[in-house]
């Protein structure tokens, strides 16, 4: 019987010690099956984060006694026309304004002369001093040809159908999501064996679709807003299609960090293709980056609040991981995904790793305790793991 307790401390350890090296190679395994997954895991992904977003909505119609499948498809309409929407407003005319480019390639050179002078000056010296270390030519790998789609029906054919079924994939996923939500909240609080644990569900259900819903709202509106301002001002400057770059700023506003900057950039060479001067032609990048900056330093703040604050090292990781992942759209998704397991882990509990390692695990050899018997001598004793 003395030995029962110390025997099961160590099966116990043994078994928590076995389900952290199975978390851990879950851990590493998934993203690269998440990568090699995308065409399966990114829209089931995109659908899920765009339906919890939607529960709030569906839960006021439900309220007003509309019909779970109605009320779902209702979400979806809505959804459907406002992405629709926004494509036609940014696509379609950035289709038509970049189609000038090559056109405008003189202007930008002329604009860019300066800076151009400085590169190949800068250029001609690296290549003076390559040629001075170097004695032999650098061999370069022939690079394997890989031919263009000859048609618009040949492009169509190898891509269109796997992206049509995707859009559909997750179209289908949002609908039965939203139109099952309820029945399926209340199942799994229902299942729970005791009060607390359905107590606990609900609350990590309603926190999560909060959050999500609450920072996608607030965000969206925000950027709608700053899109509004900026397409405003390029209008007073003269800039063509001001709708559209309005709408870029509060698309790539969605990506922390690199989004901004990504659609100054753009903005920078639509500048330079419309503009003569060059300070004229920067105007419309400085002043999106400066209306961006009061919004990411004063208003969002302001309006979000401390309850959606997220350490910005998290959001860093985040963006770096799932933008690794899957690309553009893993950049999106970035910071909803990130607030649905922050949530998910402040409701479940954090695992102690740290302690499980150093405090109590098999790394530190416990100080064993001498006990004195009632009859003289002594035993040491302590649970000893090795």
């Amino acid at each position: 019987m003395g030995e029962a307790g110390p025997v099961a401390e160590r099966r116990d350890r043994m078994l928590a010690g076995l389900t952290l090296v199975a978390t851990a190679g879950l851990v590493l395994a998934l993203p690269f099956a998440l990568k090699s997954g995308a065409e399966f895991f990114l829209p089931l992904t995109v659908a899920l984060v765009i339906a919890i977003a939607l529960v709030p909505v569906l839960e006021w119609l439900e309220r007003r006694r509309v019909p779970s499948a109605l009320a779902a498809i209702l979400c979806l309409l809505v959804f459907i026309v406002a992405a629709n929407v926004a494509v036609a407003a940014i696509l379609v005319p950035a289709t038509d304004f970049f189609r000038l480019l090559p056109s405008r390639i003189d202007r930008i050179q002329s604009n860019l002369a300066p800076l151009l002078d400085l590169y190949s000056n800068l250029e001609k010296y690296v290549n003076r001093t390559l040629r001075t270390v170097a004695d032999t030519p650098i061999r370069r790998t022939p690079n394997a040809a890989v031919s263009p789609p000859s048609s618009f029906l040949e492009l169509a054919a190898t891509s269109a159908p796997a992206v049509i079924v995707q859009v559909l994939f997750g179209v289908l996923v949002i609908f039965f999501f939203l139109s099952g939500w309820t029945r399926m909240r209340k199942r799994t609080i229902a299942g729970r064996t005791s009060f607390d644990g359905a107590m606990a569900t609900a609350r990590v259900i309603q926190d999560v679709v909060d959050d999500v819903s609450a920072y996608l709202g607030t965000i969206t509106v925000i950027n709608l807003l700053l899109g509004a301002i900026v397409a405003g001002a390029l209008y007073l400057l003269g800039m063509p299609y001001p709708v559209m770059w309005g709408g870029i700023v509060a698309l790539f506003n969605y990506v922390p960090y690199f989004g901004p900057v990504v659609a100054a950039f753009l903005l920078a060479i639509g500048g330079l293709m419309t503009f003569a001067d060059i300070w004229t032609a920067l105007l419309p990048p400085a002043m999106m980056y400066g209306c961006h900056l009061i919004e990411a330093n004063a208003v969002t703040p302001f309006v979000v609040g401390h309850r959606l604050t997220i350490s910005p090292l998290l959001i860093l990781v985040s963006l770096s991981f799932w933008g690794w992942v899957w690309g553009t759209a893993g950049a999106l998704l970035a910071v909803p995904l990130l607030i649905i397991i922050q949530t998910v882990l402040n409701a479940a509990g954090k695992p102690d790793i740290a302690g499980f390692l150093f405090e109590r695990g098999t790394l530190v050899r416990p100080v064993r305790e001498r006990r004195r018997w009632p009859f003289g001598g002594a035993e040491e004793s302590g649970a000893g793991n090795g």
